[in-house]
């Protein structure tokens, strides 16, 4: 589909192709929600490059594991900005994985960057907000200059 044809729908068919693409990712099981993709395919991708088995939505603090059994979380976002801020990290005392791989794409969905954090630099990277009751990373590329902090972004180009 050219970039013409999708100027020429109307709302209404947009939305409808949207959809019928998160029906195919879905069918293709890339994504497992309707929620906007990039949380669900930053998981397939990292899985499938690092070979991690994903965990069900019901593990808060966990979202794959690999097979020596060490446990990651998975952070996601899509921005232009310099610092790009990843959701919530709640019960961070809890120790609840072993490392975030933390991964931002730019705003076409080309890979930005790729960070694997270890548990221990992970609350020296992020801050304690009291209203979301979680710790929140703020990462840019320079962020895989510190030490316990590893640029994958090779695995997963």
């Amino acid at each position: 589909m050219s970039l013409k044809e999708l100027t020429e729908m109307s709302v209404l068919e947009l939305l409808q192709t949207h959809q019928a693409i998160i029906d195919e990712l879905r069918h293709r099981r890339v994504v497992k929600t309707n929620n906007p993709p990039i949380g669900d395919y930053t998981e397939w991708l990292v899985s499938k490059r690092l070979g991690l088995t994903i965990q069900s939505n019901s593990h808060a603090a966990l979202d794959g594991i690999d097979a020596q059994g060490v446990r990651y979380q998975i952070k996601s976002r899509r921005s232009a900005a310099s610092s790009v801020q990843f959701s919530a990290i709640r019960n961070l005392e809890e120790h609840g994985f072993d490392f975030v791989i933390a991964v931002a794409f730019n705003s076409d969905y080309s890979l930005r960057f790729a960070l694997k954090i270890s548990y221990e630099v992970v609350p020296t990277l992020a801050r304690y907000q009291d209203h979301t009751n979680a710790h929140i990373l703020r990462l840019t590329n320079r962020t895989a200059e510190q030490e316990g902090v590893e640029d994958i972004t090779p695995l997963l180009s």
